[in-house]
């Protein structure tokens, strides 16, 4: 893939499409990144794009919550080596074949592959559909002495595709008024993506689909390192 020099949302959500997925900053991982530079480095070439300036059409770091504001076909989450990226709809069922293999939530806790965090917090959002972030660890009960066990669980459901950021929302104070900066709001993944891709994952083989992620990702980035991309793939 010719990468193509991105200079405002429109081009990025145009190559992210085209890519299938991408990390979130830059590309210290040397897997793949529509934005190769973080967010205190200049871009390698001439573009408007800078990190954190508010700008809506140039900054990514506003990009992340347009998506999922404006589209229904791209994931936004904590997905790879435990940092933010991109899927598409197009890639979503390969990752959910190569990651989770058809296995449900309860069957993972059963058979010991996530902890007991992650499943007060899945049980929760579960519950109720959707939830902002305050909300959770109030309604699931983690207390100030518990944020680093929240943090590593809430980073679990998302890297092994239980959970998945689904927009945002303002707090509300106890007389009904907006206060604050707004709350990352999550929901499970089989809401945000629906039965049908579900259904596509379910009739992929694992293997099949490592392979089909692979393939990809050495079309975007020749020079990948084979240990960092399968555990860019298998989370």
């Amino acid at each position: 893939m010719n990468q193509k020099a991105i200079k405002n949302y429109d081009d990025f959500i145009t190559t992210l499409l085209e890519a299938g997925f991408s990390m979130g900053g830059g590309n210290s991982e040397g897997v793949f990144s529509l934005i190769t530079w973080n967010w205190d480095e200049q871009p390698p070439y001439d573009t408007p794009v800078r990190w954190h300036t508010g700008d809506s059409e140039t900054d990514p770091w506003e990009w992340r919550m347009r998506v999922l504001d404006e589209r229904d076909d791209i994931a936004y989450a904590k997905l790879f080596f435990k940092k933010s990226g991109y899927i598409t709809k197009e890639w979503i069922p390969y990752f959910l074949a190569a990651r989770r293999n058809g296995i449900l939530f309860e069957e993972a806790y059963e058979e010991g592959l996530i902890s007991n965090y992650a499943k007060r917090i899945y049980s929760v959002v579960a519950e109720h559909g959707i939830l902002p972030l305050h909300a959770i660890k109030q309604l699931a009960g983690f207390g100030k002495e518990e944020k680093s066990q929240f943090d590593r669980a809430l980073v679990e459901l998302q890297m092994k595709m239980f959970l998945t950021m689904c927009g945002r929302q303002q707090k509300i104070s106890s007389k009904g008024e907006e206060y604050g900066w707004s709350s990352t709001v999550f929901c499970t993944t089989e809401r945000y993506w629906g039965e049908g891709v579900f259904k596509e994952s379910s009739n992929m083989d694992q293997a099949e689909a490592i392979e089909r992620i692979t393939k990809q990702i050495y079309t975007l980035n020749q020079e990948a390192d084979p240990k960092k991309v399968m555990k860019f793939i298998k989370g």
